[in-house]
């Protein structure tokens, strides 16, 4: 990594892929958008930049305020980004000039001119410029005319970020050292010189070093006795800590930083030394005589020394949530699937986790090949081919488990995709989850079947981030962020085993498509989060039981969101969506027209008049499954999160964007909106 000081001697960077921030602590949280920044920069053969600020802004711009305590200086911020792979930190000089600047010039004149971004990765709250009169979405119009695209980390990112600041100073003022170095990913650490003290410490054996923090605004955590390990050149040695105004003393001296160095006799005054915090011992106490102190002192050492024998504990020795999982496969005469990507399923499972194939009546050998070659793995013979919905519907009732995976047999698993996903359902408010789902076929890019995650628009048509109709993007890290979404891709559809049943399971009438953006829009009306955790990755075929452009599939994928929308949607909207879909349908018949598909054209007609024909059938399963979900709520509707409230057709057909941060960061004017209803 190399570290810049001066805008002025700057490099001309290399396709920049930028983030913004103060990053105090430079913490877990900061190191996931770290790891996710040098992602992007490598896959788009670039260069990894963060900008950070110092003197910190807050102290510049209210001067009266005395309350700023930071968790890293400026050398400590530099050691922690080098360890997390950046190529380059720019710490840019911030004073009052700075932040006058307008927030166009803060653009032109700073991101611009400076860094030639080629993205900027920031949060949805980031203000710019002078009085902070600038936000991302100025920072995205102006990137159309510089030649940047912006990537907003959402609310719940940025939140995750500035709770774990927060609460790491919570914990080091109420001295939960341990607590801080879990949220951290590291123990914390003070750095000081060592300056002359009153030497009583060495009257009763146990000499003190006194440090002076180097910087005045580092926090100091709470008054006490803490086990810590000390680095002083190129040694790393044990001792004890004390913070405090030094009660039993009474001299008057204000808080003091005293180090207690094990097995230690040295001339150090003068000397840098780096304290890493391990454990707190105690509280500060008032003893009445200097014998008193001594005693105490003893005992604290033979406490550090105890404390510092252990091991720190690792996030791996807490309790993990392991509920009883079931990856239940759905096959259809799929034995070469199963010959391929079986194995990879069966040696990533986890103790608590099991497999099971569920076949629909398979006219291959796929039984047989099963039974030789995995005969530990559970085998469901269903009497018919009840199709992708009912078949599953009518496996599940035999499986018993915590948290069903439902896992198509054309996927490729990778190393933990389960071990990441499945400690999220310890929150009882999560419904279902997808892992990120990329092409076997070409796995630098997304794959239809669910990508990074499914959105509706206020038609009820549905998209991914990173699949918009039939266009993938190429998998730059550009949505490796946690988001809450609307649907799941069932081609790996985690979910709560219990909900599954609650609501019904999938509607049998189904068949195949849709199935799951049905479920999850029921899950979501009952109150239940929908998640896609990108950090658990794997590989789909795509179109491997079902091919995705064929009259049949589109005849599904036409009456099926025809269905889930009339079940799901409030009555009111109804009232004016029905035509408008049906004259949205109608145009996509004339598209296919135009390209010669009149296949398709008659899937469309063959899928509006099985909607129709079965009006009776819906109503009535509008009101069951309405029901069965005000039985299973546990909060507010969440519907509108993952929804856009705009039209994903306007985009993509009279807008020409083919990638889901255009659709979402860009809306369609009321205008424009207006025609389609």
């Amino acid at each position: 990594m190399i570290t810049h000081y001066q805008l002025s001697d700057l490099p001309r960077f290399r396709r920049a892929v930028v983030t913004i921030g103060s990053f105090d602590g430079v913490h877990r949280g900061h190191q996931s958008l770290l790891a996710r920044i040098r992602r992007l920069a490598e896959r788009r053969g670039g260069e990894s930049v963060m900008i950070t600020f110092d003197p910190h802004p807050r102290s510049v711009l209210r001067p009266e305020d005395d309350s700023l305590r930071l968790l890293t200086t400026t050398p400590e911020k530099i050691a922690c980004c080098e360890e997390a792979g950046i190529d380059h930190l720019v710490v840019v000089p911030f004073n009052i000039e700075f932040s006058q600047q307008t927030p166009e010039e803060y653009i032109e004149n700073f991101l611009v001119r400076h860094f030639h971004p080629d993205r900027i990765v920031i949060g949805y709250d980031h203000r710019f410029g002078k009085d902070r009169m600038g936000d991302v979405a100025y920072l995205d119009h102006l990137g159309q005319e510089h030649g940047y695209e912006v990537i907003e980390i959402d609310a719940q990112e940025v939140n995750d970020i500035t709770v774990s600041s927060t609460k790491i100073r919570k914990a080091l003022l109420a001295g939960e050292v341990s607590v801080a170095a879990e949220l951290l990913g590291r123990p914390y650490e003070l750095t000081g010189r060592v300056i002359e003290g009153q030497k009583i410490g060495r009257t009763i054996g146990f000499p003190t070093a006194n440090l002076e923090p180097f910087h005045r605004l580092k926090l100091i955590p709470a008054n006490g006795i803490y086990a810590v390990h000390a680095r002083w050149k190129n040694q790393v040695l044990g001792g004890m800590l004390y913070i405090g105004d030094r009660p039993s003393l009474n001299d008057g001296r204000g808080i003091t930083v005293e180090l207690n160095l094990f097995d230690f006799n040295e001339d150090i005054y003068g000397d840098t030394i780096t304290v890493t915090f391990h454990d707190h011992l105690r509280g500060d106490m008032e003893l009445s005589s200097l014998d008193e102190l001594k005693a105490q002192l003893s005992l604290d050492e033979a406490a550090a020394k105890a404390a510092l024998a252990v091991p720190q504990k690792k996030e791996k020795d807490k309790e993990i949530y392991a509920p009883d999982t079931a990856v239940v496969i759905l096959n259809y005469n799929g034995r070469n699937y199963l010959e391929k990507y079986l194995p990879g399923v069966v040696e990533s499972l986890p103790p608590h986790a099991r497999a099971i194939v569920a076949d629909n009546l398979s006219t291959d050998d796929s039984i047989a090949w099963l039974r030789e070659h995995y005969p530990e793995v559970e085998c469901i013979e269903l009497p018919e081919n009840y199709g992708f919905a009912n078949g599953y519907n009518m496996a599940m009732m035999q499986v018993k488990a915590e948290v069903y995976v439902l896992l198509n047999s054309d996927v490729r698993v990778s190393p933990n995709w389960l071990e990441v996903i499945l400690p999220l359902f310890k929150k009882e408010d999560i419904g279902a989850v997808q892992p990120k789902i990329l092409s076997e076929a070409n796995p630098e890019v997304f794959e239809y079947a669910g990508a990074a995650g499914g959105y509706i628009d206020y038609l009820g048509y549905p998209f991914c981030r990173g699949r918009i109709f039939h266009h993938t993007e190429r998998d730059e890290g550009q949505y490796d962020g946690r988001k809450e979404i609307f649907w799941a891709s069932g081609a790996a559809f985690f979910c709560r085993a219990d909900l599954f049943h609650a609501l019904g399971g999938f509607e049998p009438e189904y068949f195949a498509h849709a199935e799951e953006i049905d479920l999850c829009w029921r899950m979501k009306r009952a109150g239940y989060r929908i998640l896609a955790e990108p950090a658990s990755v794997v590989y789909h075929v795509g179109g491997g039981t079902l091919n995705y452009n064929t009259p049949r599939k589109t005849y599904l994928n036409f009456r099926n969101t025809l269905t889930t929308s009339f079940k799901n949607e409030p009555i009111a909207r109804l009232i004016w969506w029905l035509p408008v879909r049906l004259v949205l349908d109608g145009l996509a018949g004339l598209l296919f027209l135009s390209q010669g598909n009149v296949a398709h054209i008659t899937s469309i007609l063959k899928a509006h008049l099985h909607f129709y024909g079965h009006l009776g059938l819906w109503i009535g399963r509008r009101k069951e499954r309405r029901e069965q979900l005000e039985a299973a709520r546990i909060g507010k509707d969440r519907t509108a999160i993952g929804r856009v409230a705009d039209s994903v057709i306007l985009h993509y057909y009279l807008l020409g964007h083919r990638r889901f941060a255009e659709i979402v960061n860009k809306q369609v004017p009321t205008e424009v909106q207006e025609v389609v209803k």
